[in-house]
């Protein structure tokens, strides 16, 4: 079982230096780390605040994915593909979402076997897309109560972007142009929509 928070919150006051502060990671030392170790400092941890306030969705907040979802390349009765409205410093983001209000352990075995193979046909399509080396698949769910599934194109050649650190190198390269996004992003909705089905374009 889990500690309970205030047991894990001990913990790391425990292991932290007179500073309060938690000495640095061993990823920090990767070579796909996007930030200079010398100089580094952890935050320190603040105590555990329960309840958790409610994610957008959730309660009384309001849902922007049920409030109308813009940016939608690629449809079909149950999932909706949109690209963000900012565009990325990796070639192409793009998020996956249900159309009924649900996060991720709220799937029936139905959607979640189409959202299996949605994952599969995507990352096949977006790694089809000349010089991308690998699509990244994540999903966090805390800042929204409906379910979204990132899908992130790993540009080809450039090891320090492989792994975990790809959503921080993202937000710190500059902008893909709008019209290079938007003509990959159209490619692999097409190509979702011949292997898997649905309909390309928003709808």
């Amino acid at each position: 079982m889990p500690l309970p928070p205030d047991e894990l919150f001990q913990r790391v006051i425990d292991a932290s230096g007179d500073d309060g502060r938690l000495a640095p990671s061993r990823m920090t030392g990767w070579e796909i780390f996007p930030f200079e170790r010398d100089g580094l400092r952890v935050v320190a941890l603040e105590p555990p605040h329960l309840p958790e306030p409610p994610r957008r969705g959730e309660g009384t907040s309001p849902c922007g994915v049920c409030d109308g979802l813009e940016g939608v390349v690629w449809s079909d009765e149950h999932w909706q593909l949109a690209a963000p409205a900012e565009p990325s410093g990796i070639p192409l983001v793009l998020l996956l979402f249900p159309r009924a209000h649900v996060d991720l352990g709220g799937l029936d075995d139905e959607r979640a076997s189409e959202l299996g193979r949605l994952v599969v046909h995507l990352a096949r399509a977006i790694e089809a897309l000349p010089h991308v080396a690998r699509a990244h698949v994540s999903r966090w769910g805390d800042g929204g109560a409906h379910l979204h599934v990132f899908f992130l194109a790993r540009p080809a050649g450039f090891s320090q972007l492989r792994g975990s650190c790809l959503p921080i190198w993202d937000d710190l390269l500059p902008p893909t142009p709008v019209e290079v996004r938007d003509r990959d992003a159209a490619l692999v909705a097409e190509r979702l929509a011949a292997a898997y089905g649905g309909t390309a374009g928003a709808r």
